[in-house]
């Protein structure tokens, strides 16, 4: 079992996934306070889904430099491999959120989707693209 963040300081989206049928499923987001995670909900989270392995999204421009943010999302990786002992791969999320916005936008329009697109839901449907990213790099 795999859990996903896209780590923002608005909220930070959760994915979970499972190597063996290789599917993700996007849950939904996590509060943040003052830009800092909530770690009771991370912890819960966590709890939850009892997972082997977390994986945080890292921003990078297109360039392959690093965004305003990816230092804060390498520093939210670490914390989590500090408090949770389980190991914590980054993953490039170049676009994510592009693409999130866009496959919810299709869903929208097809009628597979009846509400409005929240930021929440970009959040999450990147977590999930994340943790598809990271399986496609594994062959699983």
């Amino acid at each position: 079992m795999l859990l996903a963040f896209d780590f923002g300081t608005r909220r930070i989206g959760v994915a979970v996934g499972q190597t063996l049928t290789g599917t993700a499923t996007a849950l939904g987001t996590l509060p943040t306070k003052a830009g800092a995670p909530d770690w009771p909900a991370v912890d819960t989270c966590i709890a939850r889904w009892s997972p082997t392995r977390l994986l945080v999204g890292l921003p990078y421009n297109m360039d392959g430099s690093e965004t305003a943010t990816t230092a804060a999302c390498r520093a939210f990786g670490q914390a989590l491999s500090r408090r949770t002992g389980l190991p914590v791969d980054h993953v490039d999320e170049r676009l994510t959120s592009t693409a999130a916005y866009d496959e919810l936008r299709s869903e929208r329009r097809s009628g597979a989707r009846a509400r409005r697109i929240r930021p929440q839901d970009i959040d999450a449907t990147a977590a999930r693209l994340i943790l598809e990213t990271w399986m496609r790099g594994r062959g699983a």
